[in-house]
């Protein structure tokens, strides 16, 4: 098959996660092509095989002169390229590429519902005006299909969950100052409201005596307790969760986070706040818990697993399992190869 995929950034986030994900697993048997508004470090992800094009008149912002210019460059590019499927990433490109592209072709991943409902309400009313402008709306979670459900889009809706690659261990990674803790707490995200920081750090006031690690910071941070370590610049920051004893994502909304998924894939239990669809794959007192944004909670949570071996141990496996039934790479390309076939 041509596979064209079409993204609004190129930056590192969890779409754009997914279509690296996609794009190298599919690009042996198919013919890939990606394209995004912006060169970026999703560019320098992709297989040397997968064709990259830059459209710069592909914003995130609403711009009626770029807008139209991107639509029409997307009319273009379809009669060069000539794809089997064209796979949408995200809300803006969703709304551009359902007007550009022919609907039996397109298959459009909402990355993220609440990024929708929250952060671009405006987009909306064109949800619901271009609902069946493609022949499948693929939602990552069923806290997102429920959600599309409600604002009334309900046909066409599937649910593939983001998968990850399986993990190798790998030796020398070092987090300088943690070994003299007894337990490594560990965070990655950008530092930002919705990802509640702050109280990243109470919890860590609560429990000193295990290594609190948020990898993500944008600059270096001062006054922090002793025992949190805030990093900046670490390249494919995942790598570093197998120093990791437990994974902590407090946050205000998602739909299923990958940084979630990453940490399942390295069997680590794992407690979040209960947003989103985090608790289709975090199940209470089997792998982790979700829980109310509750610094407390968050603290007590922590320290009756890692105090626990036995529930560390079970917690872990079921992880594990959790992982690889639901959330490879793998079943991923299946699900996905499925539904372009429709």
């Amino acid at each position: 098959m041509k596979i064209l995929h079409v993204i609004t950034r190129s930056d590192l986030g969890g779409a754009q996660t997914v279509v690296i994900n996609l794009a190298n697993s599919m690009c042996r048997d198919h013919e890939i092509t990606v394209v995004a508004g912006e060169e970026g470090p999703m560019w320098d992800a992709l297989d040397v095989k997968i064709k990259k094009i830059k459209i710069s008149e592909i914003v995130r912002s609403i711009s009626p002169v770029k807008d139209l210019s991107a639509l029409l460059k997307l009319r273009k590019l379809y009669s060069s390229v000539n794809p089997d499927v064209i796979h949408l990433h995200s809300s803006k490109i969703g709304v551009l590429g359902r007007l550009a592209f022919p609907k039996e072709k397109t298959v459009y991943s909402v990355h993220g519902f609440d990024s929708i409902r929250l952060a671009y309400r405006k987009f909306l009313p064109l949800e619901k005006l271009l609902k069946n402008r493609c022949k499948a709306i693929v939602l990552a979670s069923n806290y997102d299909k429920q959600n599309m459900i409600h604002e009334g889009i309900k046909n066409h809706l599937h649910i593939v969950y983001n998968g990850v690659n399986i993990p190798e261990a790998e030796e020398g990674l070092v987090i300088k100052g943690v070994e003299k803790y007894r337990k490594v707490v560990m965070c990655i995200a950008r530092i930002s409201p919705q990802k509640r920081f702050e109280s990243y750090l109470e919890i860590a006031k609560l429990l000193p005596q295990y290594a609190f690690v948020w990898i993500g910071a944008d600059k270096e941070y001062t006054d922090l307790p002793d025992n949190v370590f805030c990093l900046m610049g670490f390249p494919d920051a995942k790598r570093y969760i197998q120093l990791a004893d437990i994974f902590v994502l407090p946050t205000n909304y998602e739909g299923i986070p990958i940084v979630i998924v990453d940490a399942l894939s390295y069997k680590k239990p794992v407690i979040s706040s209960d947003v989103g669809g985090i608790s289709e794959i975090v199940l209470n007192n089997q792998n982790g818990y979700v829980i109310d944004n509750e610094d407390a909670v968050f603290a007590e949570k922590i320290s009756y697993i890692l105090e626990n071996e036995k529930i560390y141990q079970e917690f872990s496996e079921k992880s594990s399992e959790i992982f690889h039934k639901n959330l490879t790479i793998e079943t991923m390309v299946d699900q996905y190869t499925d539904i372009y076939k429709m």
